[in-house]
């Protein structure tokens, strides 16, 4: 029975333990020793973000294609990039920045965050070495093209990784990252 009023609740959003157990995945694989030490991202504050962006645009690029068929996807993934938003607005305090400092670090935060994703979203879109290329301005501070290719060789076959598991699984929380030790890595 549809209520007269429904519209007037807040939307339903995906389950707060869903969205740490994501958020979570996605932290740890982006700590991995492998990408900092084998794969030359700085092991540096922006290094981190960097490759914290680099896993939520990849699981939030797989959400899109969800998306259509499922309004759970789409919560989910508001959901996570609020989660995101949370968190890097508690390292910034946990730093010591200011008040008034915290609200024009999330705003470039925000500005770092679309604008990768534009220039990631593009680059896959566009094929060859355009992913690399992102992935060697944005996380590699402009050098490093052959460890920049093997970055991409890995978000490639996590995305590959990703579009292979279901909706559901996606959904529930019950995917893992692929491990970061690839044959695209290593080589």
């Amino acid at each position: 029975m549809v209520w007269p009023f429904n519209h007037f609740r807040k939307p339903r959003q995906a389950p707060r333990g869903t969205i740490e157990a994501i958020y979570g995945m996605i932290v740890t694989q982006a700590r991995e020793p492998i990408f900092y030490r084998d794969l030359g991202v700085p092991d540096t504050v922006n290094g981190r973000f960097d490759l914290l962006l680099l896993h939520l645009w990849l699981l939030l690029r797989r959400l899109r294609t969800v998306q259509s068929v499922n309004q759970g996807a789409t919560e989910l993934s508001q959901a996570l990039f609020d989660r995101f938003c949370e968190d890097m607005d508690d390292n910034l305090r946990e730093m010591g920045i200011g008040d008034q400092t915290v609200p024009k670090r999330m705003r470039a935060f925000g500005e770092a965050f679309y604008g990768r994703v534009q220039a990631y979203d593009q680059a896959i879109e566009a094929g060859g070495e355009a992913l690399a290329a992102a992935i060697c301005k944005n996380i590699l501070n402009g050098t490093g093209m052959d460890q920049a290719r093997r970055l991409a060789a890995y978000a490639r076959a996590t995305e590959a990784d990703l579009g292979r598991t279901d909706e559901a699984t996606l959904l529930r929380a019950s995917f893992k990252y692929p491990p970061a030790l690839t044959e695209a890595i290593t080589r």
